[in-house]
């Protein structure tokens, strides 16, 4: 789908709530949760009495008028037993990020200087989600359950640890701020699921065809046709020198 101005306007006054909330508390990673959550949070629900609620025994990030938004980053294996209590009752709907591109900055530990932005040469896909997807694969066909991949731009803060033993430096993740609001894809059908592939693919299809349509590796694209198998997008119609050969089902 695309970006309307007025998600566009959600999003940066989203980002302005929490970046300022930042400052007030002395700077980037000061608050309870990180600085992607905080703002994806704030992009879907503004109004704080609706955070943090309680639902039977779990805490829902966002309850409003029954329905159930939680947020995950990434751990979606974490999310299984919220899941089996909330989908019985409600629609929930998990909203992944993922950074589409991104600068890097680095922090010195010890003086907490921060480098000049570094483009980051790798791009994200909208298939990248599918590795967290695939540790909530049975529940996808629930009817309750929706999945919305939203893609950002980010700026990611890494700090740099220099290893005695080898003397060469290695850099830790400490925060990412989603900066740009990119795109959302909306999955609760089999038709969603099947408009994220590539319109490039041909009719019958390999996991490496996939992986190369798609801009993914081999290994994400193994989990691409393994969820798209699991609610009903696509088919296995052959195998050829022992690679499975699919098709977008009719």
């Amino acid at each position: 789908m695309s970006i309307t101005s007025y998600e566009k306007d959600c999003f940066f006054k989203a980002y302005d709530k929490v970046i300022n909330k930042n400052s007030l508390n002395g700077g980037i990673g000061t608050l309870s949760e990180k600085t992607m959550h905080a703002i994806i949070k704030n992009y879907y629900e503004s109004d704080e009495s609706y955070q943090e609620i309680r639902v039977g025994t779990n805490i829902a990030d966002i309850y409003k008028d029954g329905e159930i938004i939680e947020i995950q980053t990434r751990s979606f294996d974490k999310l299984r037993k919220k899941l089996d209590a909330f989908l019985p009752e409600h629609p929930v709907t998990i909203v992944h990020p993922i950074v589409h591109k991104k600068k890097l900055i680095w922090i010195d530990p010890n003086t907490g200087e921060l480098s000049e932005p570094r483009k980051s040469p790798k791009t994200g896909s909208v298939l990248d989600a599918f590795r967290e997807i695939y540790k909530i694969k049975m529940y996808l066909n629930d009817p309750n359950l929706t999945i919305n991949i939203t893609m950002v731009d980010a700026t990611e803060y890494r700090i740099l640890n220099k290893n005695p033993k080898y003397a060469k430096y290695h850099t830790t993740r400490y925060d990412r701020i989603p900066t740009e609001l990119i795109d959302e894809y909306c999955l609760n059908s089999f038709s969603d699921y099947v408009a994220l592939l590539p319109k490039s693919l041909p009719e019958c299809f390999t996991v490496q065809q996939l992986a190369k349509e798609g801009h993914v590796t081999r290994s994400t694209a193994g989990i691409v046709a393994n969820i798209m198998r699991e609610v009903g997008a696509i088919e296995h119609v052959d195998t050829i020198k022992r690679a499975y050969v699919y098709r977008i089902k009719p």
